[in-house]
């Protein structure tokens, strides 16, 4: 069995820049990646973009290739199309590549799973036609792909309005975009404003982005409820409903592209049993760590948005952190070294992080796709509703992993990653309890489809 110093998961932003300052430092490290080339999902296909005109994607997607290039260079053993299925304890990673099942030992191991979009039940979001602006992103990024005219985008937050302005340079014509931030989130994120205004520089982004989408012409419609999606004859999408300023409106589409903002990938760090709690501001889970990253397994750290919410900045700072104290913790660092490094690290995170408060409380989803009406499908592998999920916690269900025994829902192909949240907010709201209350699914290995063939074949064959 191979052993590795440091062996880390995912090559987003804090995964390469992880590997590449544990590789300064003399660790012997692989990183294992579940996409065929390094990038994660907010650098994706930055080795190979595309599109030819940068000016689609912006500089902030471009940011990507001063990670890449000294990824490229340093010592590390990168293993492409790597769907990791298991991590114990003990610090041993099994993962599927190429059909056939591996396992490598490390001193230290890194997760660097990045984010999710969080799931946006409504009526309709099931319909051939709605995707996430996340999914549309990748199409654009990987292939050059645009989704089909008449196109509305729903949703909230600040990668809403970038993916419009991006689609809009790659001329697609929007009908609308509809921002559904309840008009009560801008008087709590008040209370924030003095973090806001350190980190003004990710403020004065935003509103560039609305500027431009209003001076190209784009229909932006703000405070907009009960947004349902309605389909035509041949099943597909036909007609996005909504109310705006009161009154009821319907626009013809082909495509809707929603977003509810992001939420850590916590499916692994639940599997091996590191210790998460609720966060309120951002209303999902976040695995414990400290400043370091170091979770409360010895050895096993967590870095960027799989840590919480923190942006593709914040996350390539936080691999670096957690390398110089993996470093240290192995003896290839010593403590005056390692804070030497980490103080402008530390220093520049403080105005990145600083704005979080505000923006994660201005755009905490509305209540309707929070809790949804009992017709809407929330788990969409297993067909169970909203309305049947109120129903078991009025039987007496507790909790996430009771409704399984009544309905499976959870249990199909995403195992719970697309339900999990809405789920322990029906339950919470109809117990009239809270999410940190009544818990997550237990998520068990592996978290990820094998087959039998590669599960039986699995020994020591851990040579990339």
């Amino acid at each position: 069995m191979k052993l590795y110093d440091l062996v880390i998961v995912g090559a987003g932003p804090a995964g390469m820049a992880a590997a590449t300052a544990a590789a300064e430092q003399g660790l012997t490290v692989a990183v294992l990646d579940e996409q065929a080339a390094p990038g994660g999902q907010i650098y994706r296909a930055i080795s190979a973009p595309a599109l030819r005109d940068e000016g689609i994607l912006g500089p902030d997607y471009y940011h990507g290739r001063r990670l890449l290039a000294p990824f490229a260079r340093a010592a590390v053993d990168y293993i492409p199309s790597a769907s990791v299925w298991e991590i114990t304890r003990e610090r041993e990673v099994r993962f599927s590549a190429g059909g056939q099942a591996r396992t490598l030992r490390a001193g230290r191991i890194l997760l660097a799973t990045g984010a999710q979009e969080r799931p946006v039940p409504f009526p309709g979001w099931q319909l051939p036609g709605v995707m996430s602006c996340g999914a549309a992103q990748i199409m654009l990024k990987t292939s050059g792909l645009t989704p089909p005219a008449p196109l509305v985008l729903a949703g909230s937050g600040p990668l809403l309005l970038l993916i419009a302005l991006q689609l809009h340079r790659a001329g697609v014509d929007i009908a609308a975009v509809l921002d559904t931030t309840p008009r009560d989130n801008y008087l709590k994120a008040g209370r924030h404003v003095g973090g806001a205004l350190r980190g003004w520089k990710v403020l004065v982004k935003g509103l560039g982005y609305l500027a431009r989408l209003r001076a190209s012409g784009v229909a932006c419609l703000s405070q907009v409820s009960q947004l349902r999606a309605e389909a035509g004859e041949d099943g597909k999408l036909a007609r996005v409903h909504f109310t705006h300023q009161g009154q009821p409106r319907t626009l013809s589409a082909t495509s809707l592209l929603v977003h509810q903002g992001v939420v850590p990938n916590v499916q692994l760090s639940r599997a091996i049993g590191i210790d998460h709690r609720w966060d309120e501001q951002q209303l999902c889970w976040r695995p414990v760590t400290d400043s370091w990253g170091e979770t409360n397994i010895p050895g096993i750290f967590v870095a960027g948005d799989g840590a919480g919410i923190g942006g593709a900045a914040a996350a390539e700072q936080a691999g670096r952190l957690a390398s110089w104290q993996m470093a240290r913790q192995l003896g290839c660092l010593d403590r005056q070294d390692r804070d030497r490094l980490a103080t402008p690290v530390r220093r520049a995170l403080a105005p990145v992080l600083a704005i979080r408060p505000f923006l994660d409380v201005l755009y905490q989803p509305a209540r309707e796709f929070l809790t949804p009406s009992d017709d809407t499908l929330v788990c969409r592998c297993e067909e169970v509703t909203a309305g049947d999920v109120r129903r078991f916690a009025r039987m007496g269900c507790t909790g996430p992993n009771q409704t399984k025994a009544f309905s499976r829902v959870g249990m199909g192909p995403c195992q719970g990653r697309m339900c999990g949240l809405t789920v322990a907010q029906i339950i919470a709201d109809t117990r009239q309890s809270t999410p940190a209350e009544v818990g997550y699914y237990r998520i068990r290995s592996p978290i990820k489809p094998l087959t039998l063939r590669e599960l039986a074949n699995l020994g020591d064959t851990d040579q990339p």
